[in-house]
């Protein structure tokens, strides 16, 4: 998705390179919207980028990756691209996030933690189907979520490109 932006997006996109920047970043971004600090555990980003006018954002990784959130027993998957769009305690038009429910995957196309605070989050299909969630299930404290990003060093990478 973030490969079709047109060159006049691109431009206004705040692009960054390399994993422990993109961590960094999309630990920030989520602080800022209002998400739980551990919606995105990908590993091996290589970009990341925002476009602060429209809310867009976008993380690659390597490869896919499954995460599974022992507190609410659900397994997650993340393609090597997810998108979406963001606002304060929203996150809309996602791709590249499923959830296992039984034996199936179901895409996700929305999330969000309810306004004002109930301590639910809420994951919704394309199809309108929604669950709810504990928002602390998807909160790791703030010194073990910086210790697995930096891993206790300094940043080593991190090319900052804004066109």
């Amino acid at each position: 998705m973030s490969s079709l932006l047109s060159k006049e997006l691109k431009e206004k996109a705040q692009i960054f390179h390399g994993d422990e920047i993109c961590q960094a970043k999309s630990l920030e971004l989520l602080r800022e919207v209002g998400m739980p600090n551990c919606l995105l555990p990908l590993e091996d980003v290589f970009e990341c980028g925002y476009i602060e006018e429209t809310g867009f954002v976008w993380l690659k990784q390597k490869k896919s990756k499954q995460h599974h959130f022992d507190k609410v027993g659900k397994l997650v998957s993340y393609a090597p691209e997810v998108t979406a769009y963001v606002e304060k305690f929203k996150m809309k038009k996602v791709t590249g996030v499923k959830v296992k429910e039984l034996m199936l995957w179901i895409t996700l196309s929305e999330i969000y933690v309810d306004d004002p605070p109930t301590g639910k989050f809420t994951f919704k299909t394309p199809a309108g189907l929604s669950r709810s969630f504990p928002v602390s299930a998807f909160e790791v404290p703030e010194e073990k979520k910086a210790e697995k990003i930096v891993g206790g060093s300094q940043e080593k990478e991190g090319v900052v490109e804004k066109a």
